[in-house]
């Protein structure tokens, strides 16, 4: 199978008939260019810790000398946590903003796995060709700093690869979106999107990043006791956020759980937050009195062994919750997790720790990284394209977005799964189960074991 100069391809390995573990590959004139990497986790029945598993790059890896480059839209896991566990096989240049290429540079110190040599780092807004492909990195907003969409350009056509958004005029870190932007890619020859479904059964607009900021200093205020608010640990906005809050709340702030310290300390080296001056060594936090107290702690989704587990059960070493503290879930639940959050919710409900999630909140303490209804339709009248293949989403999340596109303005939304071939120039179609795909798993000593391919 090998894309010709008249071709235009796009082909998922990962992330099309699911949420999570992205990997796509786009083909023209006898090449490849992947965009994301990604990672998923697996709760299985009795076991302590989900496994972690991602896509089988067999396809691609085996046309190694073929693959131009790889491009990383941003910093979540989902779409770079495979890459130093992958790279070895693939062995092709990588592309990324700098905070994105930090976190990887630190994600793969603390899980193994090989770092990508040479790794190129882009500003938002840079044009590169990589082999027979031109990418412009367009800004995007969504839950995680420097997120991209890729504007890619070869002699066969041009598509717009969104990656994972949202409209956001308020996103607290970073740049607000620029509709003026993606308006200008509706008046050019562009032949198709490729788009995020996350929440295309979800009416309306998503909530912006500002609107949550003040949610949560408002019911921080309102506490006496200690308060912990949990959530994920790749959203610089919110420990922005919760910076900000502390300060007008005349609290001090600690972060609990290491891949909070991976992310600040990122965001930091890469200028995307000062240093506050409420921020202190979580070790501190016993000392203070219970109204000066505000913690960030991973495990918004059940972990075991993650600080929030760990406060739940009160065994943290830095910090013992008491009788009349609060804890407010800053974060949406992940389907499949929920038993594992109700155990650690009743937990803390049985010491009489108040816990506040969104449905029990005054304000708004949590949004969404992702396009709601509203905001699809939105940029399908500005991009104005002939076709739109929906990815990054269940069967029903995809069939729902194509259906938006249509009634937007597209002649054609195509829908798929992994391993379909979606021929995006110079006529549209789909070649189903094209490529093989299938998962590896990381076992406990590191090794990858490959599950059954389809």
């Amino acid at each position: 199978m090998n894309p010709g100069a008249r071709d235009l391809w796009f082909l998922p390995l990962g992330g099309c008939g699911e949420i999570g573990m992205n990997l796509n590959l786009f083909g023209h004139e006898g090449a490849w260019l992947m965009v994301d990497c990604g990672i998923t986790f697996e709760r299985e029945a009795g076991a302590l810790r989900p496994r972690i598993e991602m896509p089988d790059p067999g396809f691609i890896a085996e046309r190694r000398g073929q693959l131009a480059g790889i491009v990383l839209t941003h910093a979540h896991e989902d779409h770079i946590g495979a890459l130093p566990l992958l790279w070895e096989r693939l062995g092709a240049p990588v592309y990324t903003t700098p905070f994105t290429a930090e976190v990887l540079r630190r994600k793969a110190a603390g899980r193994g796995g090989r770092l990508p040599e040479g790794i190129i780092e882009c500003l938002p807004g840079d044009e590169l060709s990589i082999g027979p492909f031109t990418v412009n990195w367009v800004p995007i907003t969504h839950s995680t700093p420097d997120t991209c969409a890729l504007d890619i350009r070869c002699a066969a056509g041009r598509v717009l690869h969104t990656a994972d958004w949202k409209i956001d005029s308020g996103p607290v870190v970073g740049p607000a979106f620029d509709s003026a932007v993606f308006q200008a890619l509706g008046q050019t020859s562009l032949d198709a999107i490729i788009c995020d479904s996350t929440n295309a059964l979800t009416e309306g607009h998503s909530v912006s990043e500002s609107a949550v900021r003040d949610g949560l200093r408002k019911a921080i205020r309102q506490r006496t006791g200690r308060v912990v608010v949990t959530g994920f640990a790749s959203n610089v906005a919110r420990l922005a956020s919760l910076a900000w809050a502390a300060e007008r709340t005349d609290r001090y702030l600690g972060l609990l759980g290491r891949s909070l310290h991976t992310i600040h300390g990122a965001a930091v080296r890469t200028g995307l937050l000062e240093p506050s001056p409420r921020l202190i060594n979580a070790e501190h936090l016993a000392y203070l009195p219970r109204h000066e107290v505000l913690a960030v702690a991973t495990g918004s989704q059940g972990e075991q062994g993650a600080a929030l587990h760990r406060l739940a059960a009160g065994t943290h070493p830095a910090l013992d919750l008491e009788a009349g503290d609060t804890m407010i879930l800053s974060a949406r639940v992940i389907p499949g997790n929920e038993e594992a959050i109700q155990r650690m919710l009743d937990r803390l409900r049985a010491r009489s720790i108040e816990v506040i999630d969104a449905p029990g909140s005054e304000g708004p303490i949590h949004a969404s990284g992702h396009p709601c209804r509203d905001e699809l339709a939105q940029l399908y009248r500005w991009v104005n394209t002939r076709l739109v293949v929906p990815v990054h989403g269940e069967d029903q999340h995809m069939a729902a977005n194509a259906a938006i596109a249509r009634a937007n303005g597209a002649g054609l939304a195509l829908t798929g799964r992994n391993g379909d071939l979606f021929y995006l120039a110079p006529e549209p179609g789909v070649r189903r189960r094209a490529a093989p795909v299938g998962r590896l798993r990381m076992q406990q000593d590191g090794t990858l074991e490959s599950l059954p391919r389809s």
